[in-house]
């Protein structure tokens, strides 16, 4: 897959000649991206997908490149014993909702489409799908609200948005082009709402100022009607902990 100067050339673990790291009895596999701008090796554990990303330059050994990311044992078992503990949206487990816990209730006399209450969301239908059935309902929820924030605050200032799509980025809670697209983690919808109408004023904010200036920010506390620096502290802090559910 080529997009913006990167090549990706994901290994997947199917056989012991396939590049992994056994660390604490679990066997890591490597996925392995050439970047043009990288001048060095760099390894990140992902947490979600269990797997190790090297990152590695454009030309050099894949080979060499890998038998280093074997000496890393000791880091990445520290990287492992910081990491917060994948929580699986299942049965009788709990996940934020705007912030606020909710424990899922599972019943086949429930209705299939997930149902939101005050402190919990109910469904029913088949129990090995609802993983993945909450996980759906989570992205349409949060694109629609998503959605109808991101007009509210482009209406403030007559500003017009060509799309808003939500996707499950690591690096970023939000982007904008400058065609007029939004795009934002659909993980917000886990955070408190000042924190997701922060997020969303800040990208509105850019469809005046593509940078960062003092006029830029400026404008997004103009947008949001308050100050954006609890929002943005509350990320920092607390942010890491919303790519750890899954289905």
């Amino acid at each position: 897959m080529r997009r913006k100067g990167r090549i990706w050339r994901i290994i997947l673990f199917r056989a012991k000649s396939d590049p992994a790291l056994e660390v604490q009895g679990r066997l890591l596999p490597i996925m392995v991206r050439r970047h043009q701008q990288s001048r060095g090796y760099r390894l990140r554990y992902d947490a979600l997908a269990g797997a190790l990303r090297l990152t590695m330059p454009m030309r050099g050994a894949e080979r060499d490149a890998i038998a280093w990311a074997r000496t890393q044992h000791g880091w990445v078992a520290t990287q492992m014993a910081r990491q917060p503990q994948v929580r699986r949206l299942a049965p009788d487990e709990s996940f934020p909702f705007e912030g606020i816990d909710r424990r899922i209730l599972w019943d086949r006399a429930y209705p299939r489409l997930p149902q939101l209450t005050d402190d919990s969301l109910i469904l029913g239908g088949l129990e090995e799908s609802v993983g993945a059935r909450v996980l759906r309902w989570l992205r349409a929820h949060a694109l629609e609200v998503l959605t109808t924030e991101t007009h509210e605050f482009a209406a403030r200032e007559g500003l017009v948005v060509s799309s808003v799509r939500v996707a499950d980025p690591r690096s970023r809670w939000g982007s904008c082009a400058h065609d007029g697209s939004i795009r934002y983690s659909w993980r917000l919808i886990f955070a408190p709402s000042f924190v997701r109408r922060a997020t969303v004023a800040h990208e509105v904010a850019h469809l005046l100022h593509m940078d960062h200036s003092p006029a830029f920010h400026r404008a997004h506390a103009r947008l949001l009607g308050e100050d954006p620096a609890p929002a943005r502290q509350w990320l920092r802090a607390h942010g890491a902990t919303l790519h750890h559910f899954t289905a």
